[in-house]
């Protein structure tokens, strides 16, 4: 009997938790209907004025007004740009950062909308276009979204919630820091216990949530490879050691070592030469010539084997031309790693949120992500977030950072739910532990 008994009690505890969940989820989607609206118009905001890595002044300066206004300790110019606002719940708990990146890119757009952007900045000495081609825009709107939810929850809210809005995701300007790199060296992370994020997708239908346990997102590193030869007449290349022909044999003997060195079964390698310049004019061998390029890995172990053998292939190669290649090769953002132990304790939640058949497994992908510096620090989650209207083809959807990158604004109001729904669910199940 007693064995029955405590049975049915178990039973009788599980079914009022699941109810009670099930009403508190309904007062975020109902929240979050309230709210759609405001959402819509700060991402059209954010939209139409955008600013480029380490230069979001103006974007930060809203952030920070609006956390304020919400009665939160806001934190500005944290990473040169950056905004944290810090809401302290009624009752001790866990402290969860939530993530949103809010610098634009420098691209001229060519979408026919109302909120377009026209804003003009300097980029690398050359005047630009300046849009929000990666959806950071609605990143941020979605995030204010999430605070001012959690913030109305603040007295039955078991922890502090970290609202990071972080700059400089596309990287710093040449000779800065910034991004979540310094964010990280400044502090940012040193007494969160989770964090979470999301990047809305051009390509995926509205409704739907991808993610991937483990590596989602590649390791991105920058290499430069100058190739020094001995300069001769175009007439007579025997007389000199043509470092063109060298680094064009150096591309070739690069691209070997993903597609005959890397055992791609286990993880993607990428090595793209995406520059290379050398000489004056058209008689002329020149003595240097010079690449750049990005490395893109999913696996540490790979990735410095790869570091290895780009050096080795580059100055073997210029060795037998006579020629010789010096190497640079400089680490960029780590690998985005969503802790397992955490990506499999919040699925219920997700899965809940967005309907279990709409939260899809993805494979990793070999773009890169700074939110890998967080999740460095910290169990980590991150998620790809419908933005594609399910009218639209994706096979011809305007890809990221491209002048006519879309989103639609009807993917936004998952995302909030989303990040209320994990922030007050790892709260209720940390306090259980």
């Amino acid at each position: 009997m007693k064995k029955i008994s405590l049975s049915l009690l178990c039973f009788f505890i599980s079914i009022l938790f699941i109810k009670a969940q099930n009403e508190l989820t309904a007062q975020i989607d109902t929240k979050a209907d309230e709210i759609e609206a405001q959402v819509i118009e700060w991402r059209r905001y954010f939209h139409q004025n955008p600013e480029l890595s380490n230069r979001e002044f103006e974007t930060g300066k809203k952030i920070a007004k609006y956390l304020k206004k919400l009665g939160l300790e806001v934190q500005i110019d944290v990473a040169h740009t950056g905004v944290v606002g810090v809401l302290k719940g009624g009752l001790p708990g866990p402290t969860v950062a939530l993530r949103a990146d809010i610098d634009g890119l420098p691209v001229a757009e060519r979408t026919d909308v109302p909120f377009k952007s026209t804003a003009k900045s300097t980029f690398l000495g050359q005047e630009v276009g300046v849009m929000h081609a990666c959806g950071h825009d609605t990143h941020i709107a979605m995030l204010m979204g999430a605070a001012k939810i959690l913030t109305e929850m603040k007295a039955d809210l078991k922890g502090t919630v970290k609202f990071v809005f972080q700059p400089a995701e596309e990287g710093a300007p040449q000779g800065e820091e910034g991004g979540a790199e310094l964010m990280v060296k400044e502090g940012v992370m040193k007494d969160v216990d989770a964090v979470f994020g999301l990047h809305i997708s051009a390509g995926i239908p509205v409704g739907e949530l991808r993610f991937k346990s483990g590596s989602l997102l590649a390791a991105q590193d920058r290499f430069e490879i100058e190739v020094t030869g001995k300069q001769a007449h175009g007439s007579a290349p025997w007389a000199g050691v043509d470092p063109i022909v060298t680094s064009a044999q150096i591309i070739m003997g690069l691209q070997t070592i993903v597609s005959r060195q890397t055992e791609l079964t286990k993880q993607a390698a990428v090595i793209t030469v995406g520059k290379i310049e050398g000489g004056v004019r058209n008689n002329i061998i020149p003595e240097k010539c010079k690449m750049i390029g990005t490395i893109r890995t999913l696996d540490t172990k790979m990735q410095d084997v790869i570091h290895k053998k780009i050096k080795k292939t580059a100055e073997l190669i210029a060795e037998s031309a006579g020629a010789t290649a010096k190497v640079t090769i400089q680490k960029g953002y780590p690998v985005t790693y969503n802790n397992p132990d955490l990506t499999k304790k919040m699925m219920p939640t997700v899965q809940r949120v967005a309907g279990i058949e709409n939260v899809i497994m993805t494979r990793a992908v070999t773009g890169a992500e700074d939110f890998s510096f967080f999740a460095r620090e910290v169990p980590g989650l991150f998620m790809f977030l419908g933005g594609r209207s399910n009218e639209n083809d994706p096979r011809t959807v305007s890809s990221h950072h491209t002048p006519d990158f879309f989103i639609d604004e009807k993917g936004m109001k998952l995302g909030v739910r989303t990040l209320v729904n994990l922030t007050l669910d790892y709260m209720e199940m940390d306090g259980e532990r």
